[in-house]
């Protein structure tokens, strides 16, 4: 065998293992691959080991079809009552289709991507500024079916839409602020305005009851003294003795009996330190 028959054999092992290399593809188990066969589709493939035609066999797209998750934003969009807003979200979504992926839509992903910041404005206008902070589910479930409306006949499911972020200007944040701060001291006034009409109230019925009955007033009269001077501070109290008339308490005896009983009390409960 002469040596150009050697070399010959040796370039055309080499070219047979290219072509096996070229025509051997590995697909992880969450990708399918579009095989075209001179540019005509001929079907998905994978997972595992697909073979292919070298030259013949294009494989223009690998598609994932796992859930994803796509980050899109709206800047300074109005909302419908004109306030400016930036509006962060997240989109889930997965390919369910891969043929109408690949074959449908150019470049779905950016597709995807732009359906869903032209939904998001157009959402974010038709909505007050008030439901939109405070009711973000009504808002996520709204921006999901308008993302799946533009989307449908793309082989692609939108699984959910969230909203992460809303941005006002700072100026309307601190507006914002002042008029909760003065909602909650109109509503602190309110509750205070509740409560005296309610202690008036009791007050107003606990009159009624010991005008009644003076044996009632007199022993709460009692009860009053009996309570302050019990005390350890000393405390001089000057009651008009036109009070204490109409409480029954006009009698001094009574009163300075009631001061010695309470010292004798006070001298009994005293430990002597030596014992």
């Amino acid at each position: 065998m002469d040596f150009l028959t050697i070399i010959a054999i040796i370039i055309v092992l080499i070219i047979l293992v290219v072509l096996i290399a070229l025509s051997i593809r590995i697909v992880k188990q969450w990708e399918r691959v579009v095989v075209l066969f001179l540019g005509k589709f001929v079907g998905i493939r994978g997972p595992g080991l697909v073979i292919i035609i070298p030259l013949l066999n294009t494989i223009p797209y690998i598609i994932d079809t796992r859930v994803l998750t796509t980050s899109f934003n709206a800047e300074q969009t109005l909302t419908k009552d004109t306030v400016p807003v930036n509006v962060d979200a997240v989109l889930f979504w997965q390919v369910f289709d891969v043929q109408k992926a690949a074959l449908e839509v150019q470049a779905y992903k950016e597709s995807v991507l732009l359906a869903a910041q032209t939904a998001l404005r157009d959402v974010i206008g038709k909505t007050m500024l008030a439901d939109m902070l405070a009711g973000r589910e009504m808002i996520d479930h709204e921006l999901q079916k308008t993302i799946q409306r533009r989307i449908d006949g793309w082989g692609i499911n939108v699984l959910s839409v969230e909203i992460r972020d809303v941005e006002i200007p700072a100026n309307l944040q601190n507006a914002m602020s002042m008029q909760a701060q003065a909602e909650r001291e109109r509503q602190a006034r309110v509750i205070l305005g509740d409560s005296e009409r309610q202690i008036a109230k009791s007050f107003e019925d606990a009159s009624k009851t010991y005008a009644g009955n003076p044996t009632a007033l007199h022993l709460r009269g009692m009860n009053m003294l009996y309570e302050g001077l019990k005390t350890n501070n000393s405390v001089l109290i000057l009651v008009p003795s036109s009070v204490l008339n109409t409480m029954g308490l006009g009698d001094t005896t009574g009163v300075i009996a009631l001061a010695q009983n309470l010292k004798k009390q006070k001298e009994e409960t005293q430990i002597d330190p030596k014992e």
